[in-house]
């Protein structure tokens, strides 16, 4: 079955990657990933966490397969292949997995799926999520603070909610430095395409940002920032060797633990269908390492983490003042994890709407 797999998954333009046969009877657990394991960016995260799945159990799981390149148009095929060669806990790693991974897991009810950044759940559908946003307010405030221009590029894949929450954390921790602070965007229209990533950044450059942000999965865009001579943001892991003059900070994915709770939940036979979306605090994210900063400007990030993490910093706590002008939130109040979830606006300084 598995040659059967591999040569599907090839014939389709997929990659699959198996090791070594386990022990007798292991837990196989297995991952579709967006990009290559390796991209050094988001999905390279995912499969540092199915990594470590692999030294935690040992021979009592398999944690030797996943797919990479899995289009999120085409994904059903890819899951559905998974769960027909013998896996029985997969992990879907990108939001445009998620009507796949739900039908497939309306046919394999044996089989427990876990799905990164969606929001539909079954009896053996899990999600879990990150508040990226968190680390995004604190990357806002440091771009504040080093840019000279008060104008930073953003470097978007696609227009999502998890996106534009982004986005707006961003703008909105740059604003509690400067209040006239300004973000240039655009979107490549996918999360991982190096090319267009780097063209995206270079055409930022070129319009005056100083500061290159990216939500995109490679590490092109913070190498064009390099090139340029202009700061640069990572996504999902540490991208400071892709740009050592450049980098300021990087988003950190750790998944890690949370692969190895769920996996120990199948083991012990106490997995349960759960949402979770977690941030600094419980440690699914970080942010660092931070970089090519002044000392004042390194400790003011490193308090905001701190303050986010006890809970007295909220970044979207009201008053907030959309782009149209209205203040929906109240002062003091934060806006519910609901409406974040379905954000489909911008606040105010972006000279531009969220595309439609």
């Amino acid at each position: 079955m598995r040659k059967l797999l591999a040569a599907a998954a090839l014939a389709s333009g997929f990659v699959l990657a198996t090791g070594a046969a386990q022990a007798a009877d292991p837990l196989k657990v297995c991952f579709a990933y967006v990009g290559p394991h390796n991209d050094g960016g988001y999905s390279q995260q995912h499969d540092v966490g199915r990594q470590a799945i692999a030294k935690e159990f040992g021979d009592k799981v398999d944690a030797s397969t996943y797919l990479e390149n899995v289009p999120e148009a085409d994904a059903e095929g890819p899951i559905r292949g998974l769960a027909q060669n013998g896996c029985k806990l997969i992990f879907t790693t990108s939001f445009g997995f998620m009507d796949a991974t739900i039908k497939v897991a309306g046919e394999f009810p044996d089989v427990k799926f876990e799905h990164a950044t969606g929001f539909k759940v079954a009896d053996n559908v899990s999600t879990y999520n990150t508040r990226w946003y968190e680390g995004r307010y604190v990357m806002g405030q440091i771009a504040a603070k080093v840019s000279k221009k008060g104008l930073a590029g953003y470097v978007v894949p696609v227009w999502i909610p998890e996106v534009v929450m982004g986005m707006d954390a961003f703008m909105l921790g740059a604003q509690s430095v400067n209040p006239a602070f300004k973000i240039k965007f655009i979107a490549t229209g996918s999360w991982f395409d190096p090319g267009k990533e780097a063209d995206a950044a270079n055409t930022l450059i070129n319009q005056g940002a100083d500061v290159i942000v990216q939500h995109t999965d490679s590490p092109a865009p913070m190498q064009a920032a390099e090139k340029a001579g202009v700061f640069g943001m990572g996504q999902a892991a540490d991208m400071s060797a892709f740009g050592p003059k450049a980098h300021l900070a990087s988003l950190l994915d750790t998944w890690a633990p949370y692969y190895i709770q769920r996996t120990k939940d199948v083991l012990d036979g106490t997995w349960k269908s759960q949402q979770v979306w977690e941030g600094l605090k419980e440690g699914l994210l970080e942010v660092g390492p931070l970089t090519n900063m002044p000392d004042d400007v390194k400790a003011a990030a490193e308090d905001s983490i701190a303050k986010i993490k006890s809970g007295e910093l909220q970044p979207f706590k009201g008053p907030i003042t959309w782009q149209d002008g209205s203040v929906t939130q109240a002062d003091g109040s934060v806006v519910p994890d609901g409406d974040l979830l379905g954000l489909n606006k911008f606040v105010k300084g972006f000279d531009d709407p969220v595309p439609q």
